[in-house]
């Protein structure tokens, strides 16, 4: 199995792109942080190991490592996109609390196995599909008052 950082730098090769030193950081960051980062997220990361890192940078090569296969863009309904690890993380659902934004991340095999049944008896061929569901978690839901 290739490393992220192989997987990566062949994919830049491929595209006559350098695998640069800010590059690097960047994606070091981005993988050994197990967070949904956003741009924003992995930019204050990214300033911290070599400050003279650009945002502009931060976004090109976010966008490059989503095209690379090596993450993916989340939506959680905040206005802005996050990214999650797709190498070597297998499938999974998000619990996403509308309150303080955490994202829990599931797998139920019944629920997959359910989806899969439906998807038989209508006769589709899915080629992907992610659940996500809203509401508050546990920590949040403590907190809001009980109807009476």
């Amino acid at each position: 199995m290739k490393k992220e950082a192989d997987v990566f730098f062949e994919f830049l090769v491929g595209k006559g792109l350098k695998f640069t030193s800010q590059r690097k950081i960047i994606l070091n960051i981005f993988l050994n942080t197990e967070d949904h980062l956003s741009v924003d997220d992995l930019f204050v990361l990214s300033r911290r190991e070599d400050e003279t890192i650009g945002y502009a940078t931060v976004h090109r090569t976010l966008k490059l490592i989503k095209e690379s296969g090596l993450a993916r863009e989340v939506d959680f309904g905040e206005k802005r996109k996050r990214f999650e690890h797709l190498f070597g993380h297998k499938h999974h659902d998000h619990l996403i609390c509308t309150k303080c934004g955490d994202a829990i991340e599931v797998f139920d095999p019944k629920i997959e196995k359910l989806q899969e049944k439906l998807a038989q008896k209508y006769g589709f061929k899915p080629s992907f599909h992610r659940m996500e569901i809203f509401g508050l978690c546990k920590k949040c839901g403590k907190r809001e008052p009980h109807p009476v």
